[in-house]
């Protein structure tokens, strides 16, 4: 079994945890989230202690293995609904360049044509001097909109031209030599 199951989940002040029909919701001053849990793993609330449990229903692989995943989402949750997540992106090189268009991203990334990206309802984009700042209650939706935008130009070794993460070191390579 997971380290991180053999402990209690301290739920904090005004947090509500609540797991009805393999659904575990958590509700908090910024919003509530929402997430399906397999039949494998048990979920216990003890709202004298203000505490969550999560145990595996056998002893399989499967099982055991869920159980330290589903305890690392609650966490997430729990910790996004009274702070939001944020992630930064950098857009580097000559002329690329990222503004936020209503609901949309438009990139200028040194293509024939713009990308236009959809920004999702629940989440918050700024644009100010190429630095972009994602963020939003829910850690799997911001990593995974910052990783579709990084995907769209990937910095490249010789000149770091491309969208990277702010706190992303790449590694440069030395190029042509004049002789």
């Amino acid at each position: 079994m997971s380290r991180l199951a053999k402990k209690p989940i301290i739920i904090p002040e005004k947090t509500e945890v609540a797991f009805s029909a393999g659904v575990l919701s958590v509700k908090g001053p910024l919003g509530s989230l929402t997430r399906q849990i397999r039949p494998l793993v048990s979920v216990t609330i003890d709202k004298a202690a203000n505490s969550v449990a999560l145990a595996p229903v056998n002893d399989s692989i499967a099982a055991r293995a869920l159980v330290g995943t589903y305890v690392s989402h609650l966490k997430n949750m729990i910790a996004g609904v009274h702070k939001p997540y944020e992630k930064k992106l950098i857009v580097e090189g000559i002329g690329f360049k990222a503004d936020v268009k209503g609901k949309d991203l438009a990139m200028s990334l040194g293509f024939s044509h713009p990308v236009v990206m959809p920004i999702p309802s629940d989440l918050k984009v700024t644009s100010e001097k190429n630095n972009l700042t994602i963020s939003g209650i829910d850690c799997d939706k911001v990593g995974q909109f910052a990783a579709d935008i990084r995907s769209k130009k990937k910095p490249e070794p010789y000149l770091g031209k491309g969208i990277r993460y702010s706190d992303e070191v790449i590694r440069r390579k030395q190029g042509k030599k004049a002789a």
